[in-house]
Parts: structure tokens; C-alpha cells; sequence
């Protein structure tokens, strides 16, 4: 992949379409993985392998299953996480209404969960068939049995088929937002991937972005 210049990627931003924006570190403030980690008493150790799936040192598939091995979380301790308020980055809701007033298309693609994201959704007006995120799966008692493996956003890679889908939808650019190396990952089928920083820095994902931002502000301001 070629970086675009800076005029280029941000008249691809001005005429975008569609814009698919990572949740954890973009979005939201914090990881919503390592806050179920830190919230079953799992957090040291499943801090090390966010690190290392964001950066791309390791297979997202594998980072996941072997977090969730070790947090074994339960529906209810799910259901006691969703309830506390959405942790967002300064501006994303102004980003975000501004992007809607201009008729484009915001969709949540998340290595997440989608009972985690449910309540960040509903606080952005996204509706809930522009979320991509993983389903955790419970048996009757609301023991943990493991994730959905047919979810695209489960393994590397699965974030540029959502957007290789949300393409299919829409006849203008489409963007990718994130702070992480899955979301770069998602530059093709991407027509512009923006870096964001505002949260933490990855040095791989500055080096590589067409564009990198540190606040949701410069993004809006780009709007205007």
C-alpha cells in the first residue's frame, strides 16, 4: 500500500461515504477487553497480550481466545460491565453528528464485544446493522463457552472484509479510523486509512497511515 499525500487523503475524508471507525483506543477512551480482564480480576495478564495483538506482533484469533481463556467471564459479569457508562475520546460525539449531518454513513467495527458496544452505539445515533463486533456465547447458566468463530471481526483480517462488505453498500470512498494494526490492515479495500492517536500511539500504525491524527477535532475541523 502507497500512503496518499496529505491534500489527497483529506479530500478522501471530506468525500467520503462511509466511515468504519475502530471502538477501543479510537472511539472509547480504554480496551474494553482489558477492562473485562481488569473487572474479573484478569487484567495484568491480559493487558501483555492486548498489547501485542494491537501491535501485530501476534495472530488476533490467537490473542483473543487466549485472553478470554484466561478472563472466563460470565453473562453476568457482561451484563454488570455494560451498564457502566461508555468511556468516549473528547470530540467522537461531534464527530460523529458531524458526519451524519453530511449524509455519511458511520459504522462500529470492533475486535470487541456487541453487548459492550451496544450502549456506545445508542449514544452515537449508529443503528445496530452498522456494527461489526464479536458475540461471546454463554451456556444456560451464563458460563462462558467461547466466542463466535463466524464473526469476521474474530480474526485478522476480518475487519477489511467488513469493510470489503460496506463498499458493496455504498458509490463513494469509504474510511477506515483506527488506532491499531487490524484497522490497518483494513487499507485495501479501505480508499484511506486515518491513524489516530489521541489514545495511544503504535508506532507501526503512525509509520503506516496515510493520515495520523491525535485528536477527533482535526478530523472535524477537515469537515468544515
Amino acid at each position: 500500500m502507497s500512503r496518499m499525500d496529505h491534500s489527497q487523503a483529506v479530500a478522501t475524508w471530506r468525500a467520503a461515504a462511509a466511515v468504519c471507525m475502530d471502538v477501543d483506543s479510537t472511539v472509547c477512551r480504554d480496551e474494553a477487553i482489558d477492562k473485562l480482564a481488569a473487572y474479573c480480576g484478569a487484567g495484568s495478564q491480559v493487558a501483555d497480550w492486548t498489547v501485542r495483538a494491537m501491535g501485530g506482533c501476534v495472530d488476533f484469533h490467537t490473542a483473543l481466545k487466549a485472553r478470554l481463556d484466561l478472563i472466563h467471564p460470565s453473562r453476568a459479569q457482561l451484563e454488570a460491565l455494560r451498564a457502566q457508562p461508555p468511556l468516549f475520546t473528547p470530540g467522537i460525539l461531534e464527530l460523529v453528528a458531524a458526519l451524519h449531518a453530511r449524509g455519511t454513513l458511520v459504522y462500529l467495527v470492533s475486535g470487541g464485544f456487541e453487548a459492550l458496544l451496544e450502549p456506545v452505539a445508542a449514544a452515537l445515533s449508529i443503528p445496530a446493522d452498522r456494527v461489526f463486533a464479536n458475540k461471546l456465547l454463554f451456556d444456560e447458566s451464563g458460563a462462558y463457552t467461547g466466542f463466535d468463530d463466524s464473526c469476521p471481526t474474530a480474526h485478522s483480517g476480518g475487519k477489511a472484509k467488513v469493510v470489503a462488505h460496506v463498499k458493496t453498500l455504498v458509490s463513494g470512498p469509504v474510511v477506515m479510523l483506527g488506532d491499531g494494526a487490524t484497522d490497518m490492515e483494513a487499507r485495501p479495500p479501505a480508499d484511506l486509512f486515518i491513524g489516530f492517536g489521541g489514545n495511544v500511539v503504535r508506532q507501526a500504525v503512525r509509520d503506516g497511515a496515510d493520515w495520523f491524527v491525535s485528536s477527533m477535532t482535526e478530523l472535524q475541523r477537515a469537515l468544515e
